[in-house]
């Protein structure tokens, strides 16, 4: 089949006859010479094969395309492999990645990456177990800047090594932003650094504690492993359902540390600096919201893991509410103090400022007043 293509510079061409056979390309090159009256013109006369549609559909060519593999231990799954595979599993490189759960040294060297098996611990070739005697990293050890020292999991390995960039990922902001550090920062001190802590047997506190926490992500993720004396002992449903379940709670939890925890964050920068503004005393910061017309009066914690207060609200008036409350106080429309001494109320503005302003007041006259 001849094909001609005309490439027209600056063309003026008279009419040429509409019967023309194209079959022969010198027919059409003698004719346009001759019909032109000026100008450029370029022909090109191709001779293009013939091709016809195939009636099959079209397959997808996988002979160059391999795919990923994740290295993980079989049997009784805990939620510091659970979670370094769903991490791994919001990257791009490892998206539709294989999990291989195995302890056989042979299958895992194939692997592109392992966690929490195989007895090493190298970052180059990807290998993030932490179960060798020698292995005692923290955040810390291997990030100085940041002030975790708790002893590092599988989880909290792929996460100090990927946590940038799958945040980057799942959040559309850049490595580089401060926001993104932030919420770094906040997922493994809220969220990884527990499991890293549960997973390598290191207490939440030194003295003996007064109750039992059973509901930890990481105790939900054991109660899926099959039971003792289940007729299956088969793992593999159980850490699906692990995977959906941790994976679920961290996109849950980074999405509202993103969408309601970082805009709080700002709300309270902005109240801090025009502190000074409300009381003189700087020591009374005030957030508007409604809460159905009243305000409210809220100790600050001690600490961040405690229910201490730095101040609590005046002892006397714990436990107390309205009229009496407003006559015991002096303060008009009270509406509560909690017997905790951690929060009040009030009907107005100007009353709940004035029942923090006579807290201070009360703390500088009897310092006892306050829990620290």
């Amino acid at each position: 089949m001849w094909s001609v293509r005309v490439r027209v510079v600056a063309l003026s061409l008279t009419k040429i006859p509409s019967l023309l056979s194209v079959s022969k390309p010198a027919n059409v090159l003698r004719l346009l010479k001759s019909q032109a009256n000026c100008g450029l013109l370029c022909v090109d006369a191709v001779c293009i094969e013939p091709r016809y549609m195939s009636s099959h559909p079209k397959k997808l060519c996988t002979e160059n395309m391999t795919v990923k593999k994740i290295g993980t231990h079989n049997g009784t799954f805990h939620c510091d492999e659970v979670l370094a595979c769903f991490l791994l599993r919001q990257l791009p490189e490892y998206k539709d990645a294989e999990i291989i759960r195995t302890r056989d040294q042979a299958q895992l060297e194939e692997c592109d990456i392992v966690v929490d098996v195989g007895g090493e611990f190298d970052p180059k070739t990807h290998r993030y177990d932490h179960h060798q005697r020698t292995f005692a990293e923290s955040f810390h050890s291997l990030r100085p800047e940041k002030p975790w020292v708790t002893k590092l999991s599988s989880a909290g390995l792929v996460y100090l090594y990927f946590g940038r960039r799958l945040l980057s990922q799942l959040t559309q902001l850049k490595e580089d932003d401060m926001q993104l550090e932030v919420l770094y920062d906040k997922l493994y001190e809220n969220f990884v650094e527990e499991v890293d802590a549960i997973d390598n047997g290191i207490s939440q506190c030194d003295e003996e504690p007064r109750y039992a926490i059973t509901s930890t992500l990481s105790a939900r993720v054991g109660h899926l492993n099959p039971r003792w004396n289940s007729r299956s002992q088969d793992t593999e449903e159980g850490f699906r359902k692990a995977m959906k379940m941790v994976g679920e709670e961290f996109l849950d939890r980074l999405d509202f540390y993103q969408s309601s925890w970082l805009p709080a964050r700002v709300v309270v920068e902005k109240a801090i600096k025009e502190r000074y503004q409300v009381d003189p005393s700087g020591e009374i910061v005030s957030f508007s919201q409604d809460l159905n017309g009243h305000w409210r009066v809220q100790c600050v914690p001690a600490g961040l893991h405690t229910f201490q207060n730095r101040l609590p609200l005046p002892e006397e008036w714990r436990g107390v509410r309205d009229e009496a409350l407003s006559e015991l106080s002096g303060i008009k429309g009270c509406i509560f103090v909690h017997a905790g001494g951690f929060l009040g109320g009030n009907k107005t503005q100007e009353g709940a400022l004035e029942m923090a302003r006579r807290t201070l007041q009360a703390a500088v006259q009897s310092p006892a007043n306050g829990s620290s």
